[in-house]
């Protein structure tokens, strides 16, 4: 099986090869620790019986000698191999399947009479056993003061042999480590699959198509959120990209007029050498004129937007009082105001937020427009109502959008440029409050809503 050469340093960069690996690490020092520990104890354990089993074999022979006999030994089917030792390594008496050569060389001393010992011969044979030494009376009595010793052992376990335990835990330990590693293998790809998908879905979306979604997985883990939050942002993005392309072509739309018609203006002085310069010059200037209206209201957008706004208290009851009576041609405008109507906020894209729905109002209306700013539990109201035909139930959201003007407004303002209620709309939005058209027995009713100013 061929690998390529970038397999590596893919594997190198994945979250799931990384962290198997720890695993990998983790538990191979974790099955060694265990396994050493393991070790000790199982070998521990077994030597502490078969000792344990020799020297009561030893001990019970020891106490059986008498003033001038030796009884004969009495190995066990666990302790077979039992022998009497004189100083000089000759055996005196032993056991039927011990033979007649001392099992140890071990002579334990006077202090210390027993002593546990494992004696391998070069046949590779081991054998456990204890050595005991006759106490001196008994050795007085019986062999006038000569030391003996005692012998009780057996054949060392298999599993004690060479480093057959060793081995056998040793893999155990690996075969665990390694069913550890693929499980971990196996459950971080499974866990991280969503992800997978997630990415490989974001890498097809694009500019120009944003209708496409991440695959959203059930429940409410943490990638399930992931996959939501990812597809609420793709959402608003799309939503955004929508509007700002439908932005771009009104825009694209309302300056073609103006400058095809500055255009065509200098291109008759150019053609026609009989035009008056002076005059196709003057002609056009209502297009400049045109052209630097849309030019301004589409800066005051970007202002609004990209720029932060500095924030006052704002008496917006002066605030209506002072553009209400700077209205001295059209219509008229009566005011009435509450006292102590304040809010937090600038206060010049406030004012321009009264001056044109009282504008629109006065454009529209046909001998009033009555405006208010008063209290409404938490919040500041502002009401512009005129008496004029109103606006349909389904204009009353489509007038707020950049550009758009009804019939009526194309005929009682041509020269308009329909951005002045989404710029006040936009400024509201800014300022945490809302503008909107409301219902009203007469006329059209123009409502924002501002946060009250306590404390």
């Amino acid at each position: 099986m061929s690998i390529r050469p970038g397999t590596f340093l893919l594997l190198s960069h994945s979250i799931q090869a990384r962290v198997t690996l720890t695993v990998a690490v983790v538990s191979v020092l974790v099955a060694a620790v265990i396994g050493a520990g393991l070790c000790l104890l199982i070998r521990h354990r077994i030597e502490s019986d078969i000792f344990m089993e020799t020297r009561g074999v030893a001990t019970e022979w020891i106490g059986r000698m008498e003033p001038g006999r030796v009884p004969p030994p009495m190995p066990s089917a666990r302790v077979p191999l039992v022998q009497l030792v004189d100083s000089r390594g000759r055996v005196v008496m032993a056991g039927p399947m011990t033979g007649d050569r001392p099992l140890s060389t071990v002579r334990p001393s006077e202090e210390n009479r027993f002593a546990d010992v494992t004696e391998c011969s070069a046949s590779d044979r081991c054998v456990m056993l204890t050595a005991g030494r006759v106490p001196s009376l008994q050795a007085w009595e019986l062999w006038k003061g000569e030391p003996h010793f005692v012998y009780a052992g057996t054949d060392q376990p298999p599993a004690l042999r060479g480093h057959r335990l060793e081995f056998l835990v040793g893999a155990g330990g690996a075969l665990l480590a390694a069913l550890w590693t693929w499980t971990t293998w196996r459950a971080t790809g499974r866990i991280l699959r969503p992800i997978n998908a997630i990415r490989q879905r974001m890498s097809e979306i694009t500019a120009n198509d944003l209708s496409l979604r991440v695959p959203q997985p059930s429940g409410r883990d943490e990638i399930a959120q992931l996959a939501r939050a990812a597809n609420q942002t793709l959402g608003r993005l799309e939503s955004a990209v929508t509007r700002q392309r439908e932005f771009a072509a009104v825009v694209s739309h309302e300056l073609k007029s103006p400058l095809t018609g500055l255009r065509t203006g200098l291109e008759e002085a150019l053609l026609y050498p009989e035009i008056d310069a002076r005059e196709a010059i003057a002609r056009s200037l209502p297009a400049t004129d045109r052209l630097r209206e849309i030019i301004d209201e589409l800066l005051a957008f970007a202002r609004l937007r990209n720029t932060p706004r500095s924030s006052e208290p704002v008496d917006l009851g002066a605030l209506v009082r002072a553009e209400a009576a700077a209205r001295t041609t059209g219509v008229p405008v009566h005011a009435r105001t509450e006292p102590d109507v304040r809010v937090l906020g600038n206060r010049v894209q406030l004012a321009s937020i009264v001056t044109n729905l009282l504008v629109n109002a006065q454009r529209h209306a046909i001998g009033q427009v009555d405006v208010s700013a008063e209290r409404a539990g938490a919040q500041a109201l502002v009401v512009v109502l005129d008496d004029g035909d109103g606006v349909a139930q389904e204009d009353r959201e489509r007038i707020f959008d950049p550009f758009i003007r009804l019939e009526a407004g194309r005929r009682l303002d041509p020269g308009g440029s329909g951005l002045g209620l989404a710029l006040c709309r936009a400024i509201a939005v800014a300022h945490d409050g809302s503008l909107c058209v409301e219902d009203s027995p007469r006329g059209a009713r123009f409502v924002l809503r501002l946060p009250l100013l306590t404390g």
